[in-house]
């Protein structure tokens, strides 16, 4: 039987962890030629977008990075490839668990079959995976209650909105967007019956590019901002940023995803647009399993990252929200009604 847990305490914060972009494309590590299996740690291999997207994939550097810092061991983090399939995204698990690096993470749902077959040829490895469940002995796999924030995103949205027109867009057609905006669309009815919500997805697959795609986040954006949208949730990865750029070109309201978007280097310019981001604290979750496996207890099963242990939760950065009227009140009391049970938020 597998074994689901809620972890006591998440050990970090995204929004402590806010990193400038970087260059994307290759491998980065700190391998060295003289280093041998014994002192690898911590390797990750990232999801469509890479790391630079100031959301997803850098909200996972962020945990790499505290882990190298506190542990002092050498670190790997893989670039994806264009147009890539399970088998290179096999290859590339295989060939740091062949180097020694553990624990191995796959960044992302599209690991789950690569990480089935490549851990059972492993044993003595640990590997995680984040946003799926893979069975696995020496597999960990690192879950979140994304809609428990998109919940409190949505009333943020509903009381922040004057138009009574708020956006969703969502990077690909799938069932874990569909968690963000399920609690994202609850969250703004419990608040506010009146407040319409439009949806769009990008692509239908992550091949076409809804994750990676920012002109494609900024056309979507501009179209709902036509339909009267002054307030727009992304949750589209790397293509959020193109979100975030028409809302702020508008001077309307966007809701970044993961990361605390408010606090990104690369979008400083837009900063005064950004509301809050629902956030999700993947850092945390690499760095716990990180930590386990240093600490020779190395975990495995369902890892639940939710609101109660802060694996989730909504950022207060941008001083302006706390200029619009009942807004804060009302998450704090959404905040009280989803943890204490008292709010059931939908998943689909």
């Amino acid at each position: 039987m597998r074994r689901i847990s809620k972890l006591t305490r998440v050990a970090v914060g995204v929004a402590s962890l806010a990193l400038a972009a970087t260059a994307c494309g290759g491998t980065s590590s700190d391998n060295g030629d003289s280093g041998g299996k014994d002192d690898l740690g911590l390797a990750i291999a990232y999801d469509i977008g890479g790391k630079g997207d100031q959301s997803f994939n850098d909200a996972a550097f962020a945990g790499l990075t505290k882990a190298k810092e506190e542990f002092g061991f050498k670190t790997a983090d893989v670039e994806p490839t264009e147009g890539e399939t399970d088998a290179d995204k096999e290859q590339r698990l295989a060939s740091l668990a062949r180097q020694g690096y553990n624990p191995v993470i796959g960044v992302g749902f599209a690991y789950g079959p690569a990480m089935e077959a490549v851990a059972a040829k492993y044993p003595d490895t640990t590997f995680g995976i984040v946003d799926s469940v893979v069975e696995g002995e020496n597999v960990a796999s690192l879950v979140f209650a994304e809609e428990q924030a998109s919940y409190l995103a949505g009333v943020a949205a509903a009381k922040a909105t004057k138009s009574n027109t708020v956006g969703f867009v969502g990077g690909v057609d799938i069932p874990l967007i569909h968690k963000f905006q399920a609690g994202y669309e609850q969250g703004v009815k419990d608040t506010n019956a009146k407040v319409k919500v439009v949806p769009q997805y990008l692509t239908q697959t992550a091949e076409e590019g809804g994750f990676s795609s920012p002109d494609k986040g900024k056309a979507a954006a501009e179209g709902q901002i036509e339909k009267g949208a002054d307030v727009i949730y992304q949750a589209a990865g790397l293509s959020g940023q193109g979100v975030i750029e028409a809302a702020a070109k508008a001077k309307v309201w966007a809701i970044g995803v993961d990361s605390d978007q408010y606090n990104q280097e690369a979008l400083a310019g837009y900063k005064d647009y950004i509301l809050t981001s629902a956030l999700k604290d993947v850092g945390g979750a690499v760095y716990t399993l990180t930590k386990s496996v240093q600490d020779g207890k190395p975990l495995t099963g369902t890892q639940v990252f939710d609101l109660k242990v802060n694996g989730v939760g909504l950022s207060d950065s941008n001083p302006k929200m706390a200029e619009i009227p009942g807004l804060k009140e009302a998450v704090d009391k959404a905040k009280t009604g989803i943890t204490d049970g008292t709010i059931k938020v939908n998943t689909e």
